[in-house]
């Protein structure tokens, strides 16, 4: 079933949510150490509800 409206994709992370960033360090046993970061506007759900749009005036 398609869904009723087309979801809004989000225009400051543009398809990216969630990113990981490498701190340069290792851990015990070979992998790299990393950070998430959520995009702020979206919350890492990479969609804007109409009214987010609304508020940021657009």
């Amino acid at each position: 079933m398609m869904p009723q409206t087309p979801a809004r994709v989000c225009s400051h992370c543009d398809g990216f949510p969630v990113v990981h960033i490498t701190t340069g360090t290792l851990t015990p046993d070979g992998q790299r150490r990393t950070l998430a970061a959520a995009c702020p506007a979206c919350q890492g759900t990479d969609t804007r509800t109409a009214a987010a749009l609304t508020s940021a005036g657009r």
